[in-house]
């Protein structure tokens, strides 16, 4: 009981600030991190250890707040907008349809570096911008402006193949 009291302490406000960027609700973003909490201690035997701690408690925090849209009908699987700040939701729908997956991987492929990388890894290796910060010897700053204009990149890239 008390690594999980320990979990809780150091990871609650990076979850907590992660759905709250997410979803712009204060209220909301405190409640999906209790209940990621309590679902992560329910299933942390699940838990294989491939990768961060963080990471897994964001996914599952991920996972309950579209669960949460969905049930209230607030967006659904398409209506997920293009504004969270740091959300990768939209690609996560383009990338589930062959074709666009494909148009994506294509418009990626002419990215230049650190762009093409910084996308890569927060989108396909699930880190967080602080890891990729690490990766590069940047600041957690750096790889969320980086992957921002990557993201522009790719929808404007996108928009023009229209």
């Amino acid at each position: 009981m008390e690594k999980v009291e320990e979990l809780y302490n150091d990871y609650f406000h990076d979850v907590y600030l992660y759905i709250r960027s997410l979803s712009a609700d204060e209220q909301l973003a405190e409640d999906i991190t209790q209940e990621t909490f309590f679902k992560a201690l329910k299933s942390v035997d699940s838990f294989r250890g491939d990768c961060d701690i963080r990471v897994w408690l964001c996914q599952i925090a991920k996972n309950l707040l579209y669960s949460h849209f969905k049930k209230s009908k607030r967006y659904t699987g398409e209506d997920i907008p293009d504004t969270f700040p740091d959300s990768t939701a939209s690609f996560e729908d383009m990338i589930a349809d062959s074709d666009q997956s494909m148009e994506i991987h294509r418009i990626l492929h002419t990215l230049g570096e650190p762009h093409k990388e910084v996308f890569t890894l927060r989108v396909f290796g699930e880190l967080s911008f602080r890891q990729i910060g690490d990766i590069f010897g940047r600041t957690e700053s750096w790889a969320r402006v980086t992957f921002h204009r990557a993201k522009l990149k790719i929808i404007e890239e996108l928009e023009v193949q229209k």
